[in-house]
């Protein structure tokens, strides 16, 4: 299959599952969720700015359009389209108020949770899907995850990166580092360390051994259950 061809074969893959596994976890963490997988990028529901805690961008990327200046000093840094996004929904009073009285007309009258106080959806997740990692694009992953860590206001969502790529020395280009990505998940992390011993590849089993001992490296089966944090 082209190379293009099985990454997004594979984000759709990994969409399945996030759909099959995160979204039967609701006793974990409760809410009103949705899995989405924009496929070929053209779906402009997920564009960062239409989500809650960047919804400012909007104004930026208004102005950029009309000052070249502007949008050479921004960069469109902002103009960020995930591969996965988990969202939450904005709760109605009824809800919050089911088990006790928590709001009111006098009460947490900004918390976006509240749907009276906001009506866009709020971003959970970012999941960034690389079937295998090219050395000369291995920081596009990090250089988003900066970009919604600067650019939100409000909660930062989870920011993870999925991953095919067999070679441990290219997981460490992203998984190492100073966590700008929570986490690397590998889509077979035991078959790899399996295989790893079988070959005898010491020097690369001590770098997986680094990156898993570390918590910066984890598998595919270890996502949901982390999205619930």
């Amino acid at each position: 299959m082209a190379g293009q061809s099985s990454g997004h074969e594979f984000e759709d893959i990994c969409a399945d599952f996030l759909g099959s596994s995160f979204l039967r976890l609701v006793h974990l963490r409760p809410g009103r969720w949705e899995v989405v997988r924009p496929g070929d990028g053209t779906d402009q529901s997920v564009i960062i700015s239409n989500f809650e805690q960047y919804a400012h961008l909007t104004a930026l990327s208004v102005l950029a359009k009309k000052d070249r200046q502007l949008a050479a000093a921004l960069r469109s840094d902002y103009a960020i389209r995930p591969d996965i996004v988990i969202l939450r929904h904005p709760e109605p009073d009824a809800v919050l108020n089911q088990m006790v009285d928590v709001v009111d007309d006098g009460s947490a009258q900004w918390t976006p949770l509240r749907q009276t106080n906001n009506p866009r959806l709020i971003l959970h997740a970012s999941v960034s899907c690389k079937w295998t990692i090219r050395s000369d694009r291995a920081q596009n992953a990090r250089s988003e995850a900066l970009n919604l860590i600067r650019n939100r206001k409000g909660r930062t969502p989870h920011i993870v990166v999925v991953t095919g790529e067999p070679l441990p020395s290219r997981i460490a280009s992203i998984a190492l580092g100073t966590g700008d990505v929570d986490c690397v998940y590998h889509f077979a992390l035991p078959e790899l360390i399996d295989t790893l011993k079988a070959l005898d590849f010491e020097d690369a089993r001590e770098m997986t051994d680094i990156m898993v001992e570390g918590k910066r490296l984890r598998d595919i089966s270890d996502l949901p259950l982390d999205l619930t944090i």
